[in-house]
């Protein structure tokens, strides 16, 4: 049997110390974001909302959000762990936060509407990884904090942030690492 692999089965995310900050091609954003917004959407409800985040603002955020957050709540931080937070999103070129903002509705569940939000990051992550893009989708202790979630406009009484998409160039090709074992993880009925 000759396997023919293809884009989905070799997909692999790149940490984001592996990116660099280069710029992303304003043509190739278009299309990521475009791409990211046609997901399942029960009711198309368009239960999020993407913050497009580049240049001196990846800085800026770093600088007014995360490093006082950070230090709120990590008092005896080492030096080198907060140098870590002052330059958080700066790791790649281009963030995109994905805010998961569900609306009440007769019959959809809001379980749905998080998940569609989900699916945003997935097809965002996939659709800069097939343009050649490193990317990796991440929900670190900012995705949590309510000051970042304001921050990003959204209702911290209802919204979540569903992840940040980070891309970038890639300073080298990502190491595969161990996937599941499809006989663990699959059913049949």
């Amino acid at each position: 049997m000759n396997i023919n692999k293809n884009f989905f089965s070799t997909r692999r995310s790149v940490l984001a110390k592996k990116l660099s900050k280069n710029p992303i091609d304003e043509n190739d954003i278009k299309i990521i974001l475009e791409a990211g917004i046609r997901v399942p959407d029960h009711g198309a409800l368009n239960p999020w909302k993407l913050i497009v985040i580049q240049g001196e603002t990846l800085e800026k955020i770093d600088k007014e959000i995360l490093v006082p957050e950070y230090k709120k709540t990590n008092s005896n931080v080492d030096q080198d762990i907060l140098e870590a937070q002052t330059k958080r999103l700066q790791r790649a070129g281009l963030v995109i936060a994905v805010l998961s903002t569900p609306v009440e509705h007769s019959f959809i569940p809001k379980w749905e509407m998080h998940l569609s939000a989900g699916a945003v990051c997935m097809n965002l992550l996939t659709c800069a990884q097939s343009l050649g893009y490193g990317a990796t989708w991440l929900t670190e202790w900012y995705s949590y904090n309510e000051k970042m979630l304001d921050f990003l406009g959204g209702d911290v009484q209802k919204d979540k942030i569903a992840g940040f998409i980070y891309i970038g160039h890639k300073k080298e090709e990502p190491i595969e690492r161990k996937r599941p074992d499809p006989t663990k993880v699959i059913k049949y009925l």
